[in-house]
């Protein structure tokens, strides 16, 4: 019997339990879904902001050519503007007066915002017979402040929004940012909240688009932080042409590394397109961009603000520094002991430029300016820095694509010399052997760079920045008692400005700037540029030898271009192809020098007249 009892026990305790457990199940169960009803209302609440943009908020705007000033003082000094009152009434804003130097009375201003320490004032009247230029300081009488400087707005980007405080918007506040949009629903610009007032409040248009003027625009609509860092992303901005542009730039890095095509060229150029064409934002393109949207004409051109990452790397570009830079390098780096025992080569070097002469001509048929033309026809040098350097004298905007043309018609030297030559030589012409030059002696090796300058620079004074460079930093190596220069000259100098000029040259290419017909002809005419010009000097070459005595091989008139040193070296594969063991290197590399100084003379005599 007490076992039974002991057993009835130990179940009821068993029962206990049990329902103990089963009593905390069905308390902790219920409490879930609470939990993921928080977590839901939570994401709700973040989303609040977004999912308020997606409805149709937009308002009405316009711009009154209303006349605004800034203030040196804020609500520090006891300024206030038009505000609510929790009775329904509202706080007046500050109002002063504008005097002329001699504290006569010139206009009047009512506060419409104010910060800590600065504030904006609406001008109510000026005084007849009075204008605004008097302006000499501010002062507000009835807080005894006598003198306040006065800074001038712009007040084309002034509007007027026709919201204020009493339709208890929740966007509209002091700072709010939203878009401007055009009559055919397209972003024209950005703008923020300057003065919240009781029916209507005042915005700044803070940014352009390309192409839009005030008249343009006509509506607005707020964004929220959750839309302001959605349409902040190069996604929210992508456009086909990019696309385009950004698949370019990937073709010259893989030229560059898979083929070694100029991948010293090639390789910069191409990340710097990529660069060039990561859509922006409005609101950072100014500050990014190697363009900016011109306050005046609103179109693209040059950053010229100062603040731009992009725009301070593309000024090296802009301005012509980097090319004299680097012919500096080039001349550190070349021997024009080729040149010198073969005199010959100067003029072959000077046949080779009837392609710049030609395609100038081009260019005018096809309607461009002729400094365009000339800036263009500069290409058929086959010379990257002398035509970035007339192009930024003669056709700024031009840059990117005459750059571009020129460097990749340098990279596809081995692609378009070879047939060129062949078609217009014999076997038996390209089997011609050369005899070696003589030796060249130290001091001629010196004098050359100085004569040589002062010789050239009298022909095409517009030529001095890259002549004078040229002939500097080759004088640097001749001279045996400044190697430290012509080290640094030759290696580290100009591997900096190669860098920079290739990135600031590909930045430029944005697709909306470089995409153009423009771009187009310029690359027909720069392809055809390159071809007269190797047929010149193959042609020339031959010329000389039917009225010569001591034979040339033609081929080496192609390297007359001044793409140093691959057409030489082009040459030289060209030649061994038909006997292995005709070396014509050497020989090649007179015309090829000598087409680098005859494009910088052909560079300044179109500098000089344009």
């Amino acid at each position: 019997m007490m076992m039974f009892q002991l057993n009835q026990l130990q179940d009821s305790g068993d029962s206990r339990r049990e329902a103990q457990r089963c009593t905390k199940r069905e308390v902790i169960h219920p409490a879930r879904p609470k939990a993921n009803v928080k977590i839901l209302a939570l994401a709700l609440l973040l989303l609040a902001p977004g999912l308020a943009v997606a409805q149709d908020d937009s308002f009405s705007i316009r711009f009154d050519q209303g006349q605004y000033i800034g203030l040196s003082i804020g609500a520090e000094q006891g300024l206030v503007h038009a505000s609510p009152k929790t009775d329904g009434t509202a706080t007046m804003g500050s109002q002063g007066e504008l005097r002329g130097a001699a504290d006569g009375l010139i206009a009047r201003f009512t506060v419409i915002h104010t910060d800590e320490f600065d504030a904006v004032a609406q001008i109510d009247e000026v005084l007849p017979g009075r204008s605004l230029d008097q302006v000499n300081h501010a002062a507000i009488p009835g807080l005894d402040l006598p003198f306040i400087v006065v800074s001038s707005l712009d007040s084309q980007r002034y509007f007027r929004i026709n919201r204020g405080w009493q339709d208890q918007s929740t966007e509209l506040r002091h700072g709010a940012k939203g878009l401007l949009m055009t009559d055919s629903g397209a972003i024209g610009g950005l703008f923020a909240v300057v003065a919240v007032g009781p029916y209507e409040s005042l915005g700044r248009v803070n940014d352009y688009a390309r192409g839009v003027f005030n008249k343009d625009l006509l509506t607005g609509r707020f964004q929220s932080y959750v839309e302001q860092v959605v349409a902040g992303t190069g996604f929210a901005n992508i456009h086909w042409l990019n696309l385009v542009m950004l698949g370019i730039g990937c073709v010259f890095i893989y030229l560059g590394i898979s083929k070694e095509f100029e991948p010293l060229l090639l390789v910069p150029i191409g990340f710097g397109i990529l660069i060039g064409n990561i859509p922006l934002p409005l609101q950072i393109f100014d500050a990014i961009s190697v363009y900016m949207v011109d306050p005046v004409t609103h179109q693209y051109t040059f950053n010229t603000t100062g603040n731009s990452v992009m725009g301070l790397i593309y000024f090296g570009v802009r301005s012509g520094l980097l090319p004299p830079l680097i012919f500096l390098g080039i001349g550190a780096l070349t021997d024009f002991s080729a040149l010198l025992s073969n005199p010959k080569s100067v003029m072959l070097g000077a046949a080779a430029q009837v392609g710049i002469f030609s395609t100038f001509l081009g260019a005018l048929w096809l309607g461009f300016s002729p400094a365009n033309a000339a800036a263009i026809g500069i290409i058929g040098g086959a010379d990257g820095p002398t035509a970035i350097f007339l192009a930024s004298r003669l056709a700024p905007s031009l840059i990117g694509p005459i750059a571009i043309a020129a460097y990749s018609y340098m990279a596809m030297v081995p692609i378009i010399q070879p047939p060129i030559m062949k078609l217009l030589t014999t076997r038996e012409e390209r089997l011609i052997r050369m005899k070696p030059g003589r030796k060249v002696g130290k001091r001629e090796r010196i004098l050359f760079p100085i004569s040589g300058m002062i010789l050239t620079a009298l022909v095409a004074p517009g030529g001095l920045p890259l002549l004078g460079m040229l002939f500097f930093g080759n004088l640097l190596k001749e001279s045996g008692v400044t190697g430290r220069l012509s080290k640094t000259a030759s290696s580290s100098l100009l591997d900096i400005c190669t860098i920079l000029l290739g990135v600031g040259v590909g930045a430029s290419t944005t697709a909306q700037v470089f995409l153009t017909k423009q771009s187009i002809l310029i690359f027909v005419l720069g392809c055809a540029a390159f071809a007269i010009a190797t047929a010149g000097g193959v042609l020339f070459a031959k010329f000389l030898n039917l009225v010569s005595k001591t034979k040339i091989n033609p081929l080496i008139g192609a390297a007359g271009v001044s793409a140093v040193p691959d057409s030489a070296r082009v040459v030289h594969h060209v030649g061994q192809e038909e006997d292995p063991t005709n070396y014509l290197l050497q020989h090649a590399m007179g015309p090829n020098v000598a087409g680098v100084i005859g494009s910088a003379i052909a560079a300044g005599v179109f500098l000089g007249i344009f």
